[in-house]
């Protein structure tokens, strides 16, 4: 089954700032805490316990720098009743050096994931941030692992593996039982202009016993362009990735020791009407799994005004030769600058919201992050977190990092310089 993607009209919905003084149960009670307001740009993000502590900490690949932010855990004294501190407060989480200056380009992207089962992470970055150079990967990309020291507050040895020009995004993905693939995804294939030429090589890194030797390469694929972000489905014992670029949104899994494509459970592009021109007038930006695989979610195009859902089947499970043909939903053209996206359950619905980034001031001039939920007739209510601190979005993760049993989200902001948590507290 190809889903075919028409456009179709925008579905009514409530403007965020129409809603009435009036809270209901699923209504977002979020607020915010500063932890850092002197980033650089703040280009990738992630998650993970860096020193074994059991509390997830934050990560983060800055211009020239890649930091961790150490959880501090329960609440600091003076802080009464749990509250969360208030966004002025001096934040208490400690900025610690992964690693800087790996390369002369910007750094820009991070993966940790605790691979081997002892309960602290283990982290790899990308560099080399020069999307224009696509000719020479010696000016353009790179890729290491981080070796842990003794003392995770030290700086980290960098061990560089082999690249292609432009790394852009990077996960680690199980691929086995106890085995676990680096997934680094370039923007650009070698030699690309405008969008074209060859294919993007992506590439899986299998994580070797000594990551100082040897890492065996298995090729991920090598047809699309533009391929600015990807998602990791791990479904039982079936791992697939989907891949958004140019040409719309790529399945592909790993099967009988290799990545193959999967055909029927692909998402193409919603038409662009009245959208800018050029290599990024098309294609996905960021792509996300909603509700286990009933919808996808995406930002269109890439770097673009749009968000957009499409229902169907994204899951391991084969595609039924007779299924209907599925069409998008824009639910926003309010963006400017999409660049960050996530899907999950904040509001405790029992299905998932979706949780928007964009990064430029849009029509309103404003900047920041928005969670869309959606309600029992079909359509999505888009609903503000908290706009008490601007947050011009590059990137957004969703963790329970105090560990209350409800999820919260971490923003990093480019033009506004800050790392913002957004508490949940749905739970009192």
């Amino acid at each position: 089954m190809r889903l075919l993607l028409c456009l179709l009209p925008v579905s009514v919905l409530a403007q965020s700032g129409s809603n009435t003084s009036t809270k209901t149960p699923s209504d977002p009670k979020f607020r915010i805490e500063v932890v850092d307001n002197q980033i650089s740009i703040g280009y990738g993000l992630a998650i993970g316990d860096v020193d074994g502590d059991r509390q997830p900490d934050i990560l983060m690949a800055d211009q020239k720098e890649f930091v961790w932010y150490k959880n501090p855990g329960k609440q600091s004294p003076g802080q009464a009743n749990g509250a969360k501190p208030a966004p002025d407060a001096p934040s208490r989480w400690t900025r610690h050096v992964l690693a800087r200056n790996l390369t002369p380009q910007d750094n820009v992207c991070i993966a940790a994931r605790d691979l081997d089962g002892d309960g602290r992470v283990e982290i790899a970055v990308g560099a080399g941030w020069n999307p224009a150079e696509t000719a020479d990967s010696t000016k353009s990309g790179a890729v290491f692992y981080l070796v842990r020291p003794q003392d995770p507050t030290q700086l980290w040895e960098a061990v560089r593996l082999p690249h292609e020009v432009t790394t852009h995004r990077m996960r680690w993905a199980r691929t086995g039982r106890n085995n676990y693939q680096l997934i680094v995804v370039p923007l650009h294939g070698l030699g690309n202009k405008n969008g074209e030429g060859r294919g993007v090589r992506i590439w899986g890194y299998e994580f070797p016993k000594n990551p100082r030797g040897r890492w065996k390469q298995h090729l991920v694929d090598s047809t699309m362009h533009l391929t600015h972000n990807f998602e990791i489905w791990e479904d039982g014992n079936t791992t697939s990735l989907m891949i958004g670029g140019k040409e719309g949104g790529k399945r592909v899994a790993w099967q009988n020791g290799a990545w193959q494509s999967m055909p029927g459970t692909s998402t193409s592009n919603l038409p662009q009407a009245g959208s800018t021109t050029g290599p990024m007038a098309a294609g996905i930006g960021e792509i996300r799994r909603l509700d286990g695989g009933k919808a996808i979610a995406t930002i269109q195009p890439m770097h673009g005004h749009q968000l957009v859902i499409e229902t169907g089947t994204f899951t391991a499970a084969q595609s039924r030769p007779n299924a209907p043909v599925q069409t998008p939903n824009a639910l926003s053209r309010e963006l400017s600058q999409g660049h960050a996206l996530v899907c999950a359950d904040w509001l405790g619905l029992g299905r998932d919201q979706i949780a928007v980034g964009w990064r430029n001031p849009n029509a309103e001039g404003k900047v920041g992050v928005r969670l869309f939920r959606p309600e029992a007739d079909g359509n999505w209510t888009p609903l503000p977190l908290d706009d008490s601190v601007r947050m011009a979005c590059e990137d957004l993760f969703t963790a329970d990092l105090d560990n209350d049993g409800d999820l919260d989200l971490i923003a990093s902001g480019r033009a506004t310089l800050n790392l913002l948590i957004y508490w949940n507290e749905r739970i009192p």
